[in-house]
């Protein structure tokens, strides 16, 4: 009976292990066979990662090599609250006022949180972020304050389990992303913002995970936005269960192409110069805006851009979008006086007037097409000559109509009216629809458009205009961007003048010169604008500002342009207020400021000085002696 009791415990012992074997080489085939695959994908997402590795974003400089913008990496601080268990009040307190959060937030956020996925899935929040865009030094003050905090206890005496838990929470609780960011610095804050633009965050998905991405949104940032941001390297590698890479895994390693630095033509020197000479006229004026821009009439490139009110390329949020509006190139205006450089060098160069000829101004009033052309002063007969030097809407006008309509528009489209400047900034308008075709014009168009009235234009078409008076009549491009080079200095991409057009002869530009340079003296309409050791050839401009209802009383856009030496013509220089107070005439609010900035840029540049008679003055020839850009600068 016993023996048999044994046989039958033996049997079942039997049948117990061939089930347990079974069982196990079930669970085996199941895990090596069946779901090899599954679970293969699964043990690889678990421990293998792919980062990516961001590229640096490229700088700004201008001509000299002074920074303009630049970028910093910079960190984002996260947490893990499953590893600080209770002791959310204690790290939020030495937090706090090192990310410069709420405490009280921030011990919210610490909180450990049960989570359900949408397949069900139960997790915890175990990767919180407290705050983005963490320097490396504020980083290293946060490493310091949790490896000391203290939780008022005798460490000594707590169970081993408890210190290995303290421990954690001081090393490992709070870490920052594998991925670091990208924090974009402008050093001399509002200086050429309208130019540098600025830059944004926004989330994009690599290959399904969130990343910060920055990417430009304004001027030269967005405009060149590719070649600043560079490209994206990766790695591929595995992680131990402490989520620490394990180097010796590590599959691939692709290196990020930092991005290209971009060099332009301004010169942060006479960048600051054009923006102090401006607020000097906006505090003198009061104008809704006012804009500068100096330029190489021959080479087209921009020295200096600005349009003020201007904004902080580090926050242009706190700024309105009208103040980040850079009208020098987004503002369409009537330009007035200025635009009398177009038809009477037309008419010159086709022979049609000679500077001599003698034109009656009708002593102010003139009937034309059922309309009344005026003039701000009551002349009589004035040469052609004479009407740009005291800037006659009726002269203009009768020039105008002896071209006729298909001649001036002709010479209007050649000036590039009409037509965008190729310039590389987002914004820029072409006025296509405000310079119309002859076969809309009204019968009065060929007499209002010499005075600058009935016709559309930007502040850089304008200027460009009258570089080409400054440029033997070759109308050029305007060029912002010197080139893009690498990390080492070297030149990748180099930009050149651009042709346009020869729009007059040279000698018709010798004749407008002559009738330009008689605007900047006590003769013409801005004498404020003389220089003391140069000849300026210039022109005023005074439009009354359209509506939809017709001009708009007490409401103007003063201008004056100008270029120097006026025989060799170094600098052209724009200045347009857009609703002045205290006057409203180019020649007497715009002038002044032109001739501030004048003597401030010619003295930087040490421009050969020109006393009108081509003898350079004795006690100016040491001045002179240094002709040419200075190669390096700091900025005042």
């Amino acid at each position: 009976m016993g023996r048999r009791l044994q046989y039958q415990r033996l049997v079942w012992l039997a049948v117990l292990l061939t089930a347990a074997f079974a069982g196990l080489g079930y669970r085996l085939v199941d895990l090596q066979v069946v779901r090899h695959a599954e679970l293969s994908a699964k043990a690889q997402q678990n421990t293998e990662r792919k980062f990516v590795l961001e590229p640096r974003r490229g700088d700004i400089l201008d001509v000299n090599g002074n920074l303009l913008a630049t970028s910093v990496f910079v960190k984002t601080v996260c947490a893990d609250p499953t590893l600080i268990g209770t002791n959310q009040a204690l790290v939020a307190h030495a937090l706090a006022p090192l990310l410069q959060v709420s405490e009280a937030d921030l011990g919210q956020r610490l909180q450990p949180r049960i989570l359900r996925e949408t397949n069900g899935v139960v997790t915890t929040n175990r990767y919180v972020v407290l705050k983005r865009k963490v320097s490396t030094e504020t980083w290293q003050k946060i490493q310091t304050a949790m490896a000391g905090l203290d939780f008022g206890v005798d460490e000594k005496k707590l169970k081993k389990t408890e210190r290995r838990f303290l421990a954690d929470l001081r090393s490992s609780s709070v870490f920052t992303d594998w991925e670091d960011d990208q924090s974009r610095s402008y050093p001399n804050q509002a200086l050429a913002a309208h130019v540098l633009g600025y830059v944004g965050s926004e989330e994009t998905n690599v290959d399904g995970r969130p990343i910060m991405q920055t990417s430009g949104k304004d001027g030269i940032e967005l405009t060149f936005n590719t070649q600043l941001a560079g490209v994206r390297g990766w790695r591929r590698t595995e992680t131990d269960g402490h989520s620490h890479e394990v180097v010796a895994l590590r599959q691939q390693d692709v290196e990020a192409r930092n991005g290209l630095t971009v060099v332009l033509t301004i010169d942060a020197v006479i960048q600051r110069i054009m923006e102090t000479g401006l607020a000097q006229g906006m505090i003198d004026h009061t104008p809704l805006s006012i804009t500068g821009i100096a330029i190489r009439p021959r080479t087209g490139e921009i020295l200096a851009m600005a349009t003020l009110p201007n904004f902080d390329s580090n926050n242009p949020g706190a700024a309105s979008a009208d103040a980040r509006r850079n009208r020098v190139i987004a503002d369409m205006v009537e330009p007035g006086s200025t635009f009398k450089i177009v038809v009477v060098s037309g008419a010159l160069n086709d022979g049609i007037v000679t500077l001599n000829d003698q034109y009656d101004c009708e002593h102010g009033h003139f009937p034309f097409a059922g309309h009344i052309l005026h003039d701000h002063e009551p002349y009589g007969v004035l040469s052609v000559k004479n009407i740009i030097t005291h800037s006659s809407n009726i002269g203009a006008a009768k020039i105008g109509i002896k071209m006729g309509d298909d001649r001036l528009y002709d010479y209007v489209r050649r000036f590039g009216f009409g037509d965008s400047t190729g310039l590389p900034l987002p914004g820029e308008v072409s006025c296509r629809n405000f310079v119309h075709p002859v076969s809309k014009w009204t019968k009065v168009s060929v007499a209002q458009i010499p005075m600058g009235q009935g016709i559309g234009v930007t502040r850089m078409q304008m200027l460009m205009a009258m570089c080409a008076m400054a440029n033997n009549g070759l109308l050029i491009q305007p060029m912002i961007v010197n080139r893009l080079q690498d990390e080492d200095g070297n030149a990748v991409v180099r930009y050149s003048t651009q042709r346009v057009r020869q729009v007059v002869t040279p000698a018709t530009c010798k004749l407008m010169v002559e009738a330009l340079k008689t605007v900047a003296t006590k003769d013409g309409t801005a004498p404020e604008a003389a220089l003391d050791h140069y000849v300026v050839a210039g022109k005023t401009g005074t439009a009354q500002k359209a509506g939809k209802g017709g001009y708009e009383d007490g409401k103007f856009v003063a201008s004056f342009i100008g270029f120097f030496p006026a025989d060799d013509p170094q600098i052209c220089i724009s200045i347009v207020m857009d609703e002045p107070k205290n006057g409203h005439y180019g020649g007497r609010l715009c002038a002044p400021v032109f001739h501030d900035v004048a003597e401030r840029i010619a003295n930087y540049l040490n421009i050969r000085p020109d006393n009108g008679d081509g003898h350079t003055p004795p006690e100016t020839l040491a001045r002179a002696d240094n002709h040419g850009v200075r190669t390096t600068a700091q900025i005042p």
